[in-house]
């Protein structure tokens, strides 16, 4: 019988992904990166290789995984990984990754580098987990061979994928307050009243086939043809709309405002609003974003103040809302922060009584495993 394989953990493959960060990738033979080992040697190994240039395989895979950005630069840098930083020292890759962002080594330092070793970590891990799922494949397979052979075939293994919703149930003052995490992208989502969207400070949205939680929204809501041309843009349309309305077309709103839309589309996934969450700031003569902390617990807590005003006009009342991790992704933040800082607005308001049900929605198992763990102090 095939042995459950073996799931790598979080804390441990970043611990090491920092040793690396330290030593760069000339230096990987003789580093203590036993984990980063054995996830190289079973995922990409081959007869005779040393163990060094299996583990720089594994990592090159992670980074070329992030898709490009200043992140995936950063990220070549940070490790030693971009062409001629292979011997440079840790200060010199530190100061150049920081140059990427255009800020200075110290905020490099604790914000964007966290980050950027975050989500190689993630890679990573994804990577292990579609390893383990081809195995698992490769082991029923041969098991069903045997079967058609005549043979005794062994039972088959524990093979199963990470379940793609959880429901925990954390303490929150004096109540157990359930909460459903969705692993996966948020235009799956379904039978939830309002969902969350990220926005810039112009509620400029994304082109619909970016990869971001808004492009995503915005792509679900939209009225289709048979070909998959738009018909209807709802979402952008009625964003628009809005600004309009609001006297704001063409300028930055104030870091947490909130706008309301219509789901378009979506409702016929049970979605029946999207409220837009204005957390990200341009960065002028730049792709990028700065997001503060402080604007995602603001924006939340007005998302809540939205949701009690409008829940009673809609037949039934709205009553469940899902949130994304806001500024997570082109915004910078670690996930950890992310999520700290919205979770401190649903304290906030689950505190006061509120009865909503709260939902919330990561592509990656990896953060869902570490939302799981600050929420119920247990490892999933």
């Amino acid at each position: 019988m095939p042995h459950p394989p073996h799931r790598p953990d979080h804390a441990t493959v970043l611990a090491e992904v920092r040793a690396v960060r330290r030593a760069g990738v000339v230096r990987l033979r003789g580093l203590d990166i036993p984990e980063l080992s054995r996830i190289a040697r079973e995922r990409l190994g081959t007869p005779g290789e040393l163990p060094g240039l299996a583990v720089e395989r594994l990592l090159r895979d992670a980074v070329a995984g992030i898709g490009g950005g200043t992140l995936q630069t950063a990220a070549e840098y940070t490790l030693g990984l971009a062409q001629g930083t292979r011997d440079w020292p840790p200060a010199d890759r530190r100061r150049r990754a920081a140059e990427v962002y255009g800020v200075s080594v110290e905020r490099f330092r604790k914000h964007h580098e966290v980050m950027v070793l975050d989500q190689i970590t993630e890679q990573i891990l994804g990577l292990t987990a579609t390893a383990t799922v081809a195995t698992a494949a490769e082991d029923d397979a041969a098991t069903a061979h045997d079967a058609a052979d005549g043979r005794d075939a062994p039972a088959p293994g524990p093979h199963r994928l990470a379940p793609a919703h959880r429901v925990i149930k954390p303490r929150v003052h004096d109540r157990v307050v359930p909460v459903t995490l969705h692993v996966h992208s948020v235009d799956l989502l379904r039978g939830v009243d309002v969902v969350v969207s990220p926005s810039n400070t112009y509620f400029a949205l994304p082109a619909p086939y970016k990869a971001s939680v808004a492009a995503a929204l915005r792509r679900a809501a939209a009225r289709t043809d048979a070909t998959g041309g738009v018909v209807e843009d709802h979402v952008h349309d009625e964003l628009r709309d809005w600004a309009v309305r609001h006297g704001i077309p063409g300028r930055a709103a104030l870091p947490g405002t909130v706008a309301a839309t219509s789901a378009g589309a979506m409702a016929a996934q049970g979605v029946r609003r999207i409220y837009h969450l204005a957390v990200a700031v341009p960065r002028p003569g730049t792709n990028d974003y700065d997001v503060q902390p402080a604007d995602i617990t603001r924006a939340v807590d007005r998302a809540f103040t939205l949701l009690a005003a409008e829940s009673a006009r809609h037949d039934p009342p709205l009553a469940s809302v899902c949130l994304p991790l806001l500024g997570a992704g082109r915004g910078g933040l670690p996930a950890l922060e992310s999520f700290g800082a919205l979770w401190t607005a649903v304290e906030a308001e689950l505190a006061r009584g509120a009865p909503w049900d709260i939902h919330l929605v990561m592509r990656r198992q990896a953060r869902a495993d570490l939302v799981e763990r600050l929420l119920t102090g247990r490892r999933p």
